[in-house]
């Protein structure tokens, strides 16, 4: 269940803000102060906190910035009308978004629901780079990319980028069919255009110059109409 931290010394939204966001199936904790809310937040971090800015012992502009010094928590502010300077600081020092008091508690779930999501993509992104970035064997296949390194059973293939970026493709999930589209995608930028038998002419070369190593390989399969698959050995 995602956990939600709302930080407000005003109890009424608490108790009013808590209930609104149980009934859309959050899990949630509440504190009356920065000072109290700060442990908590570092040593069981919630998905992501609502802060209040104007609030006794410690506001929520200083409780960010702590927080800031040892964690990426999604942050939202509630702020007043008359609050724009903190707003715009409060961005500045990593809030992600804020909401103005009095607002519908409506609007605050819908915010929440929209870091939320950015906060998903974005370690989607991370975690679609790291994958890409991590080494891998496949059999007699052997790639890392942050050498641009490639070998076969040992021996050294000399690819290009473009190259190394089908075949990386291909060999992350042996047995999975990738399209032409898919491997575009993988192997340009966006910006740049190819036509689909651009790829054809690459896996051709790449299978060229595996042969030069292994005269029997063909871990590279063409699933005519579809695309191409790539077969552990």
């Amino acid at each position: 269940m995602t956990q939600i931290a709302l930080v407000d010394d005003d109890r009424n939204i608490l108790t009013s803000v808590s209930m609104a966001m149980e009934a859309e199936g959050y899990e949630v904790r509440c504190y009356t102060d920065g000072a109290a809310a700060l442990a908590a937040l570092t040593t069981q971090p919630p998905d992501l906190a609502v802060f209040d800015i104007k609030m006794p012992r410690m506001d929520g502009m200083e409780l960010l910035r702590r927080l800031r010094q040892q964690s990426d928590l999604p942050v939202i502010f509630l702020t007043s009308k008359d609050e724009e300077i903190d707003e715009v600081l409060g961005l500045r020092m990593g809030a992600d978004d804020y909401v103005r008091k009095p607002f519908s508690q409506r609007l605050l779930i819908e915010r929440v629901r929209a870091v939320l999501r950015r906060r998903e993509a974005a370690t989607g992104v991370e975690a679609d780079r790291a994958e890409a970035d991590r080494a891998m064997t496949r059999g007699k296949l052997a790639l890392d990319p942050l050498r641009h390194s490639c070998t076969w059973d040992g021996d050294g293939v000399t690819l290009t980028v473009t190259e190394f970026l089908i075949l990386q493709a291909l060999a992350q999930r042996p047995g999975f069919v990738k399209s032409r589209d898919q491997l575009m995608d993988a192997a340009y930028d966006d910006q740049v255009y190819v036509d689909d038998r651009t790829i054809d002419s690459h896996i051709k070369r790449i299978r060229k110059k595996f042969r030069q190593v292994d005269d029997d390989f063909a871990s590279i399969e063409t699933l005519y109409g579809v695309g191409y698959r790539y077969k552990e050995v």
